[in-house]
């Protein structure tokens, strides 16, 4: 019972000194000792429950009881020859193992963002303090807490100043717990909430902050105890593979219908009962577009490896189709549109505003740059990007913090609150105590009642403050972020709410965070997008507006907007001005909140980004909420949608970029789909309608539905950027998936492919010496059916084929758009122009598929109906985009 234990016995227990932590080496053995601080992960499934998980479908299951009938039948009727079944059962084999290969694929790209979204920790080891993957944690190390990290693994704490810790999940009390270091608590058994000396995994800090050693880890832990409540959910589908799965649902029963009235008229035009109810089955397993939510999925997860690879985690997939409707970005300032490498380049106190390069330190100097450094949690390398730049200032003029730590040691403290504005420290001094807080100096003045001038302390007078004021605007308007710095001198230990009264201000230092050089031409890129963005930063007004000005976010004064005049505002009168603004300065989280909703009511699909414990309402609230992948908190990468590993709004840009690609893709593999499967109920229904023999037989259906709709359509879903999707409007977020004529491309393509499927068979019969009126009459099996039936097959395939490349673009030309471009594709078309060939040449396969060589005449008549659907599809294009030219 870790509670019970004192700080200096836990420490000795676990072998460890807190000051320098855990050596490699110990941190090596103690891993091989206690195995990866990680839950039990929920039980994969075997790759054979996958696999008859494919075959978990009512029409494969009627698909092989036509197998067996035809099997069944062969034997009734005294032959041994059951090809036509064992093909079946082939296909339907080499499907389910596409489809496990696809979940697979699909399963292992979920993993890697999931391993990329682990949390991180910080630790003490070898006397450093480093930031190390969560699950590398091993009892003994020393871990740091500060608001807006989850406990890492279960710890019993050795420091803690203001320490709260929201610990529902364990104990369903929704009140942070106040914790407290020095507390020892009985031996007697002690409830998880009581347990006040003690943090648990996957809580969640939420003020303060501390120094904890771990005492357990993984499945040791209290939340390891219960590990079944944090099983994952099983990955639901995304609106658009719901909308897909009943779309293909709705097919399905279409298909299923039309399959029906085939086996009848087959039936009552006197054609045998198996034969027709084979191929019925065959036809509907063909049409019914079952691999559609396998190939959405597949690409979904392709695709966000994709965005992950180009620093964009989208941990929800759902997420990628609305990235591509965002049409306004909330972003902020500090990291995302620039640099985030802060540098002090001015320093104003009683002795006037002094440039960096050419600082005099006088008393004054000395101690702004001692109460900036001591009132402080960075080092050289690591903390804030504003609290390093202090650190290095002091380094610049021959101050180390580290020594000033030593000589005045941090007695307790008042972390930095998002409301007040100002963090304030505790340090004991050598006759006593000094507060030193640093803040907004809009902030500082509310408390501050004396200004420290030539070395003394002295009232402040409204001029003080009116030249304070002034240095400030100057300096913002020099892009320059201000901050000031007061101190107060004690006889006794001030307690945190009493620390921050009658405060003395000493100065004010500028200090710049450059816009990233890439970052206004992505602005650009996205107002050509007719994406609008908006800055949303908690910097002065001035200081905001000229970042804005450099990177073409907003020109003039009037573009902006504070968070105390929103505040002013009403919901009415926020709503008919908010679209006026550009900047949304010195504005709050609740703001941000306000902001997001505001816009989501007048129909604006809003992308929000944020680092802070704070900001996580505000990403929930926005449509892709996206948090900082370096700064942020875990807490904001937990209520995120996205997150970025390089802080960076350009990745913004490529990811709605990339969302946009992705849903076109998709969009084009569904209607190719639909295309292919609607051109083989044509010729099948047809024919039949006619009175003729049904043309293609359910070994070779079932070849097309396999070969050339599956490869085409997962190269069609992997294809580039070829529509210049970042000059269009984002898309309606409830458009229809057939909106732009996507539908009827899909018929289009559907009756040329069955039109040219037909005229194949029918000049194949031709050849043979059948007449127009002698064709039902034909017989399968007869040489010319068979010759016939082999240039309809060889058409149904080389046209699906060719008319993929078509559907590259829904308005350019393949020449437009590069007919090497999408090398995925042409592979596709290689191997199924390959083996289409050898199916027909191949001694074997000739009698498996009941198909016969062609000469070079065929060839030349079976090449040009293949490419009719193309043509046809291609000229469409050409003419409308003439017309659209001329318009």
């Amino acid at each position: 019972m870790w509670y019970s234990k004192s700080i200096s016995s836990v420490v000795e227990t676990l072998g460890v000194n807190p000051k320098t932590g855990l050596s490699t080496h110990e941190v090596e053995q103690r891993l091989t000792q206690h195995g990866l601080n990680q839950l039990t992960p929920k039980k994969k499934k075997s790759l054979i429950k996958l696999f008859f998980k494919q075959l978990n479908d009512v029409l494969i299951y009627v698909l092989i009881a036509a197998a067996i009938l035809t099997i069944v039948a062969s034997y009734w009727e005294g032959h041994t020859e059951f090809t036509d079944a064992i093909i079946i059962m082939l296909v339907v084999f080499i499907n389910a193992f596409i489809g496990v290969f696809q979940e697979y694929k699909a399963e292992k790209a979920v993993e890697a963002l999931q391993k990329m979204t682990s949390p991180k920790t910080l630790v003490r080891r070898d006397g450093e303090i480093v930031e190390v993957d969560s699950k590398t944690l091993v009892p003994g190390d020393i871990v740091l807490l500060d608001a807006g990290r989850f406990i890492p693994a279960d710890l019993r704490l050795i420091e803690s100043s203001n320490l709260q810790i929201e610990e529902s999940a364990l104990t369903g009390e929704s009140v942070p717990s106040e914790k407290n270091a020095k507390d020892q608590l009985p031996e007697a058994q002690v409830p998880i909430g009581d347990q006040h000396n003690m943090a648990f995994l996957s809580t969640l800090v939420t003020y303060g902050r501390g120094e904890a050693v771990v005492v357990s880890t993984g499945m040791h832990t209290e939340m390891g105890k219960i590990a079944k409540i944090l099983e994952e959910e099983d990955t639901e589908m995304t609106p658009l593979q719901k909308r897909l799965e009943e779309l293909g649902k709705m097919l399905g029963i279409i298909a299923l219908v039309i399959c029906a009235i085939i086996f009848g008229l087959g039936i009552l035009q006197g054609k045998e009962l198996i034969e027709m109810f084979v191929t019925s089955i065959s036809l509907a397993v063909a049409a019914i577009p079952e691999g559609l939510a396998a190939i959405v999925a597949i690409v979904l997860a392709l695709g966000t490896t994709r965005m992950s690879k180009k620093n964009a985690i989208v941990k929800k997939l759902t997420a990628v189709e609305t990235l591509g409707s965002v049409n306004i970005i909330c972003s902020d300032k500090t990291g995302t549109l620039t640099q985030n490498k802060m540098t002090v380049t001015h320093v104003y106190t009683k002795n006037g505003l002094q440039p960096v390069e050419s600082l005099v330190i006088h008393e004054e100097e000395q101690k702004l740059i001692e109460a900036f450094n001591l009132c402080n949690d960075a080092t050289l390398t690591t903390g804030d990007p504003t609290e390093i730049a202090l650190v290095q200032l002091a380094q610049l003029n021959n101050i180390e913090k580290s020594d000033l730590d030593r000589q005045f040691p941090r007695v307790d403290e008042k972390p930095f609150d998002s409301d007040r504005k100002r963090m304030s420290t505790l340090n004991q001094v050598d006759d006593g105590y000094e507060v030193y807080t640093k803040g907004a100096l809009d902030s500082l003045l509310k408390v501050t009642t004396h200004i420290y001038d030539q070395g003394q302390i002295r009232p402040i007078t409204n001029q003080d403050i009116v030249e304070l004021q002034n240095a400030a605007n100057d300096m913002s308007l020099q892009a320059l972020r201000v901050l000031a710095a007061a101190f107060r001198p004690t006889k006794e230990a001030l307690s945190a709410k009493t620390m921050e009264n009658d405060l003395v201000i000493i100065g004010l230092i500028g200090m710049i965070d450059p816009p990233r050089l890439e970052v206004k031409d992505s602005i650009n890129q996205a107002h050509q997008a007719h994406i609008d963005v908006l800055m949303i930063t908690g910097d002065h007004r001035n200081t905001a507006l000229a970042i804005a000005q450099t990177l073409n976010i907003a020109q003039t004064m009037d573009q902006t907007v504070s968070g105390s005049e929103i505040d002013q505002m009403s919901d009415e009168e926020l709503e008919k001005n908010i679209r006026n603004y550009k900047v949304f300065a010195r504005v709050s989280p609740e703001h941000k909140v306000k902001i997001v909703k505001t816009l989501k009511k007048l129909g604006y699909i809003v992308s929000m980004t944020g680092d802070g414990v704070n900001d996580a309402p505000s990403l929930k609230s926005a449509d892709i909420g996206v948090a900082m992948g370096i700064t942020g908190t875990d807490v904001s990468k937990n209520a995120a949608d996205m997150i970025l590993t390089d802080d960076n709004f350009t990745t913004i840009v490529h990811a709605i970029e990339e969302g946009r690609i992705i849903y076109n893709n998709i969009k084009k593999a569904v209607i190719f789909l639909l295309s292919c499967n609607f051109g083989e109920i044509v010729a099948i229904f047809i024919s039949v309608l006619l009175g003729w023999p049904v043309p293609l037989l359910a070994t070779q259906i079932l070849w097309i539905n396999l070969i050339t709709d599956t490869l085409p359509a997962i190269s069609l879903g992997l294809d580039e950027s070829i529509e210049d999707v970042m000059k269009q409007k984002p898309r309606d977020k409830k458009e229809s998936f057939f909106a732009e004529r996507a539908g009827q491309r899909a018929i289009i393509g559907g009756i040329l492919i069955g039109l040219a499927t037909l005229f194949a068979f029918i000049i194949g019969l031709f050849e043979k010496g059948i007449s127009f009126t002698e064709i039902g009459q034909v017989a399968h099996g007869e040489p010319a059916f068979i010759h016939a039936s082999t240039m309809a097959f060889v058409v149904l395939a080389f046209s699906q084929l060719f008319y993929a490349f078509s559907l590259r673009s829904s308005h350019k030309t393949l020449l437009q758009v590069g007919v090497f471009k999408n090398k995925t594709l042409i592979g596709s078309l290689v191997i199924g122009v390959i083996l289409q060939i050898a199916i027909i040449n191949i001694p074997f396969f000739n009698d498996a598929f009941q198909v016969a060589p062609l000469n070079f005449a065929d060839w030349d008549i079976v090449i040009i109906l293949s490419l009719i659907p193309f043509i046809v599809n291609e000229l469409i294009k050409w003419v409308a985009s003439k017309r659209n030219k001329t318009v």
